[in-house]
């Protein structure tokens, strides 16, 4: 079976560094909030041209910090993406916000600019800030969502969970707003061996307040002056992730090179391929198709030994914690329209081309045969 994704394919591939880095933190007797992350922090920092990075315990967490940083709180309305992981949702609910769903552009699976401006006109003097979500590593359309943000007046958060890297106009996502939230679950482009998150922007007055809110709202050891919790990225994460960071660019270039190759392989009408737009720099954290008869295609390709999921099978409004109409200020037909047909082909940097042609082989066959009966040659 060829997997969706392999975390433990990333750990072999630079084993003998990996190792050596957790050798170098157990050794050194410092595992919370020492030296490894500080010096993560400045090379991911350099590494997406942002003025400063603070490492967090998780993206969850990163996004929830950067919307109290920027003073949102109960009963404010924050405008997102109801395609997107829950977890961009979860951090709004934490602070006691309130989601306001906009629809997403059919194409770039985004937060739709002409969407964003009709919520806007229904929500003025409720929504207090927007988190734009770059998903599947697509950058989002930031030069209109900020126009239309700072016409209304309100910070941007930008949720760069499965987008390391990725970049618009040649400028790295997570730089455009007023902060930038980042994820090292496994298996994201920059996966840790566990959860870890971080928050990049410009600001010192931000850094500031996030490094004290990650730790209690220490101002000195153990005197809290504000607000605080846990969120702490630990040395080990840290010390991964300095391997994996240096890779990174590589990673992604390959990432690049096995969509190309879907791009050019998959030969079957019915499948809707990823697109590519002008200026963007996807980082393909995922390879995300839409087929008509997505639960079909999806069984039929795993007797044929591939691995798929569906990101994500459900859209945030369509969940029980989420349903009410006061979250939609807006239609979401797009929204809808694509999570019953969207299917994740398997996308990791370290897939064979052998994979990859087998992938592109048993999608081809699949999708003319989607109930798998007649497509097994």
């Amino acid at each position: 079976m060829i997997p969706q994704s392999s975390p433990v394919s990333a750990y072999l591939a630079r084993r003998n560094e990996i190792d050596a880095a957790i050798r170098r933190v157990l050794a050194s007797g410092r595992y919370i909030l020492g030296d490894e992350v500080r010096q993560f922090e400045v090379e991911f920092a350099a590494a997406h041209r942002a003025i400063w990075a603070t490492g967090v315990a998780s993206g969850t967490d990163a996004v929830e910090l950067a919307l109290r940083v920027l003073g949102v709180g109960p009963g404010d309305g924050v405008l997102t993406v109801s395609h997107t992981a829950v977890a961009t949702v979860a951090a709004i609910a934490r602070v006691g916000a309130v989601p306001l769903f906009v629809d997403v552009d059919r194409e770039r699976y985004t937060m739709s600019p002409g969407s964003l401006h009709d919520a806007l006109g229904r929500t003025a003097g409720r929504a207090k800030a927007v988190v734009a979500v770059h998903l599947y590593g697509q950058p989002a359309d930031m030069p209109e969502i900020l126009a239309l943000a700072r016409a209304h007046a309100l910070p941007v958060v930008e949720d760069c969970a499965q987008a390391h890297g990725a970049s618009l106009g040649g400028r790295r996502v997570g730089t455009w707003g007023d902060l930038g939230t980042f994820s090292f679950y496994p298996t994201k482009n920059l996966g840790a061996f566990g959860d870890g998150g971080a928050v990049v922007g410009a600001d010192e007055r931000h850094l500031d307040a996030l490094r004290a809110m990650r730790e209690y709202g220490w101002e000195s050891r153990y005197v809290s002056r504000q607000f605080g919790v846990n969120s702490r990225l630990d040395e080990l994460q840290a010390a991964v992730l300095r391997v994996r960071l240096a890779a990174l660019d590589d990673d992604n270039r390959r990432r690049r090179l096995i969509a190309d190759r879907y791009d050019e392989g998959i030969r079957a009408d019915s499948i809707i391929k990823p697109r590519r737009f002008p200026g963007a720099e996807h980082v393909f954290h995922q390879y995300v198709i839409q087929a008509p008869q997505r639960d079909h295609l999806q069984k039929a390709l795993a007797d044929h030994g591939v691995a798929t999921l569906v990101h994500y099978p459900k859209a945030v409004h369509q969940q029980p914690a989420y349903d009410g109409e006061s979250f939609r200020p807006v239609a979401l037909p797009n929204t809808e329209g694509v999570v019953s047909r969207v299917l994740s082909l398997p996308m990791f940097p370290e897939m064979t081309l052998e994979q990859v042609e087998a992938v592109c082989a048993a999608v081809t066959r699949c999708a003319r045969y989607p109930d798998g009966a007649s497509g097994r040659s």
